[in-house]
């Protein structure tokens, strides 16, 4: 199982949000390369990089962080965050990132994500944010009216072959994950990446059991509630 250490980037900023409310953010550096690095340093491969500002106004306002940490960094980056239209994708990746990640457009285009998918195979994720089993868009300020299973089993249906969960419930509450969720979702077929809440090595563990593809690690990391280099240790990279 991989494991992926989260930035989320607000006015270039390195924060968290609870439960994915923009009025209820905890800034945690003004340095995100530094973040990445540390991260790097703790033995991390991966990073997992959101966007807020594009996630919910659609525009790449962290653009330049983001290229920084690209070039420097030395991770294997996954971007989300207001990615709705081919130029962007393909800005990302010529930038250097591994993966993107569409969200909201995947609900409302779900045409164009589908051929992204096609275009672009396992480069293209898509995140899937739901709020009691509803999918969220735009940056989880709409809950919209598809159930989040049904739209991971169209994603797979169409070519997309990474889906990163997540239960907003659980996000940046640091009461555990829905381990729930992750055992019905990662019957439908696809790499499965959890994400919002995970808070003990025991949950990783049944994660793992699971066999999710990977895990998401935010606000635990930042409030010492774990310790990135124990658990790449652990679990791996």
């Amino acid at each position: 199982m991989h494991i992926l250490p989260a930035i989320d980037l607000r006015d270039g900023k390195v924060v968290r949000l609870f439960q994915g409310d923009y009025d209820k953010m905890t800034v945690f550096g003004d340095r995100p390369l530094d973040t990445a690095l540390e991260f790097k340093a703790a033995g991390a491969s991966h990073l997992h990089l959101v966007d807020l500002d594009g996630a919910k106004d659609g525009e790449p306002r962290n653009f330049g962080v983001i290229s920084e940490i690209l070039k420097k960094s030395g991770l294997k980056v996954e971007i989300g965050g207001g990615i709705r239209d081919e130029e962007r994708i393909a800005r990302y990746l010529d930038a250097g990132a591994e993966r993107v990640i569409l969200g909201t457009v995947a609900v409302k285009n779900f045409d164009f994500t589908s051929e992204m998918a096609k275009k672009y195979g396992a480069h293209i994720a898509v995140g899937v944010d739901a709020r009691d089993g509803y999918v969220a868009v735009n940056g989880w300020l709409e809950t919209s009216a598809i159930k989040a299973e049904e739209l991971i089993t169209r994603l797979r249906d169409a070519g997309v072959q990474t889906i990163i969960y997540t239960d907003i419930a659980c996000d940046g509450a640091s009461g555990g994950t829905n381990l729930g969720a992750y055992e019905r979702l990662n019957k439908i077929g696809v790499s499965l990446i959890a994400s919002g809440g995970i808070s003990s090595e025991d949950e990783l563990e049944e994660l793992k059991r699971i066999g999710v593809w990977g895990a998401i690690l935010g606000k635990s990391l930042y409030t010492g509630r774990l310790d990135l280099k124990a658990v790449l240790s652990r679990f791996g990279g």
